[in-house]
């Protein structure tokens, strides 16, 4: 799939859409900060997340939706503005990019589900959860 097709927001939209498309808006949000603050983070310190919203969602093994092996890749690239949680998605996405989003997760730049135990998150303390997911900082 060419990934150069979507444009930042929808880029954006898709991953919140693929990755906490059952969280409700305030967890689509929170994965919009974790996005965000990487890309902050990035900009400021040469991070190896990639410096535009786009580098930092489609990087490999970052967020799974956006792996062709992960059954929520074909959802992704196949919802459209029908779909109600989509149009969710879109509209914080905009949000989220013209600085209308408050960082609800303190900084996070992490997160995961909570039936996985990532061994870089073994050591860490969350410093927000909301439903299925917890979220750190300063993972490095």
């Amino acid at each position: 799939m060419n990934r150069n097709f979507f444009n930042t927001a929808d880029v954006l939209a898709r991953t919140l859409y693929g990755e906490a498309r059952g969280e409700g808006l305030i967890g689509i949000e929170a994965v919009a900060c974790v996005i965000l603050n990487r890309v902050a983070l990035s900009k400021q310190h040469a991070f190896w997340w990639g410096k535009t919203v786009e580098e930092v969602c489609l990087k490999p093994f970052q967020f799974s939706c956006w792996t062709p092996s992960d059954a929520n890749f074909y959802k992704l690239i196949r919802v459209n503005a029908q779909d109600a949680v989509f149009r969710m998605c879109q509209r914080v996405a905009v949000r989220a990019l013209s600085g209308n989003l408050p960082d609800i997760t303190k900084g996070a730049t992490h997160y995961h589900s909570k039936n996985v135990n990532p061994a870089w998150a073994r050591k860490l303390t969350p410093i927000f959860e909301y439903k299925n997911h917890l979220f750190y900082k300063e993972v490095y």
